[in-house]
């Protein structure tokens, strides 16, 4: 699954990890042992895992660890169950929270008769991806192709800024045949779109019949 380093992370980058800031400013209601012993041995496992993975994403392992926990919930949770269950401070779940929707990755639920926010998640796979893709040709992508287009616009006016836009060239035509790619991509449906990444091997197959297909070097055939 593909993550971007958080917003909270660049702006304290001598931080690693979201918990260590919400700890200097607020103090964990939660003795250890409290809560996450209450958890399955498989939905612990699996929350322990994101929460490690979190950082090789480009997430810190306290956003992991949230996300995790609601995906695998079966009904929406609210801000005091999650810090509950993982032992967290209020203050460090409301900013993983946070971060969170600014992803997409929960959604913010009601529920008739109580005035706590709740959080679940999209249990689609297909969903997931769309929404994390989306975000990061959003955050990463169109800002990364808008600044090769301008400098594309430039006149070089030496040799070394004549050899410096050939490359950024090179780079600006393949980004743009992904995310073209990416949009005819996005209009297919979930079973339309498992067909097609199942064909891998079968559209290799049938550039070879045609004579069109090439193989880099080291790759495999």
């Amino acid at each position: 699954m593909l993550f971007l380093r958080t917003g909270i992370d660049a702006e304290y980058p001598h931080i690693s990890d979201i918990s260590e800031m919400a700890d200097m400013i607020s103090v964990n209601p939660h003795p250890p042992g409290h809560s996450m012993n209450t958890m399955s041995p498989l939905v612990r496992s699996f929350v322990g895992h994101f929460g490690e993975m979190g950082s090789r994403w480009g997430i810190n392992r306290t956003v992991g660890q949230i996300y995790a926990l609601i995906f695998v919930s079966p009904e929406p949770l609210n801000a005091e169950q999650i810090a509950e269950r993982l032992e967290f401070s209020r203050s460090n779940v409301s900013m993983g929270l946070k971060e969170l929707q600014s992803w997409r990755l929960v959604r913010m639920k009601f529920v008739p008769g109580d005035r706590r926010e709740y959080f679940d998640a999209p249990s689609d796979a297909w969903e997931i991806f769309r929404t994390l893709a989306e975000e990061r040709r959003r955050r990463e992508i169109e800002p990364t192709l808008s600044m090769l287009r301008n400098a594309l616009l430039e006149a070089p006016s030496t040799e070394e800024d004549r050899i410096a836009q050939e490359r950024m060239k090179g780079m600006h035509d393949l980004i743009e045949l992904m995310t073209t790619w990416f949009d005819d991509v996005q209009r297919m449906d979930a079973q339309t779109l498992a067909q097609l990444m199942k064909m891998g091997s079968k559209v290799q197959r049938l550039l070879e019949f045609t004579g069109t297909v090439k193989v880099v070097k080291g790759g495999k055939t």
